[in-house]
């Protein structure tokens, strides 16, 4: 995505084909926290957070929000997007023992398990709606990933998207509780398309609902998968997906989209 308007034809096109609830949204992190400052309309937290509050106030509530390690609540926040945590004591996993796991070994090997940001590069970073996202003082600089919550049924079909041109398998974890460390952090480390099943702390702080799944990826592969949709759908494979009956004769229906070819 080259610039803003391409950014908001994005978003536009993707809530439009997968029915969206919720608008997609950007996150970028920052090398400086200084370039907060430069951002028009920009929200800072006025309490302690957590990510998934940020993230919330920006999908739900269509808020350009800025955060530093101080405003998030802890360091399992930080670490997930690097801003803080990733010693040898948010390792150990001593704060999640006895409350999600049973031993503190069984944390331990969960916090490993996370993917997370490296510390020390960033300060800061910034999560806004796609169609609004941010001139950050130096042009309209595209967000790192997107984000957008769906149900099941709409996030398998933008996978068939993404699988309809240059084909391959996607293995997704995850981790459990923490399950941003499946999304938005996976995606910010390794840049690939990550989907997760928002955990108990996205649902109660975030506002996820019970039949939403998360995936965040770059921008260029919603397009990539819109393009595949829209394949699909002059195969007449569309979303919402058409129920067909449970006890109908299939042969019918499998005809339309399986068409004898001729030798």
């Amino acid at each position: 995505m080259s610039n803003a308007h391409e950014l908001v034809t994005l978003a536009a096109d993707l809530e439009r084909m997968l029915k969206l609830r919720t608008p997609p949204i950007g996150m970028k992190l920052l090398e400086s926290a200084e370039t907060l400052r430069q951002i028009p309309k920009l929200r800072r937290p006025q309490a302690i957070h957590t990510m998934d509050q940020i993230v919330g106030q920006a999908a739900r509530l269509g808020w350009t929000m800025g955060v530093q390690a101080a405003d998030l609540v802890g360091e399992q926040c930080r670490a997930v997007v690097g801003l803080g945590g990733q010693d040898a004591d948010w390792y150990s996993g001593q704060a999640m023992t006895g409350v999600w796991f049973a031993t503190v070994e069984d944390s331990a090997r969960h916090q490993a398990a996370m993917d997370v940001v490296p510390v020390g590069r960033y300060q800061a970073l910034v999560v806004a709606p796609l169609q609004r996202w941010p001139d950050f003082g130096a042009g309209a600089d595209e967000p790192d990933i997107a984000l957008f919550y769906a149900t099941p049924g709409a996030m398998i079909y933008f996978i068939n998207g993404l699988q309809w041109s240059g084909y391959e398998r996607f293995d997704w974890s995850v981790v459990g509780e923490s399950s941003c460390a499946d999304s938005w952090g996976r995606a910010l480390k390794t840049g690939k398309p990550s989907l997760s099943i928002p955990c108990f702390a996205e649902r109660r702080y975030g506002g996820v609902l019970d039949d939403e799944m998360l995936m965040a990826l770059k921008p260029a592969d919603i397009a990539r998968s819109l393009a595949g949709m829209q394949a699909l759908a002059r195969n007449g494979l569309r979303y919402p997906f058409a129920s067909y009956g449970i006890q109908q004769d299939a042969r019918a229906g499998m005809g339309v989209s399986y068409p004898k070819k001729e030798a």
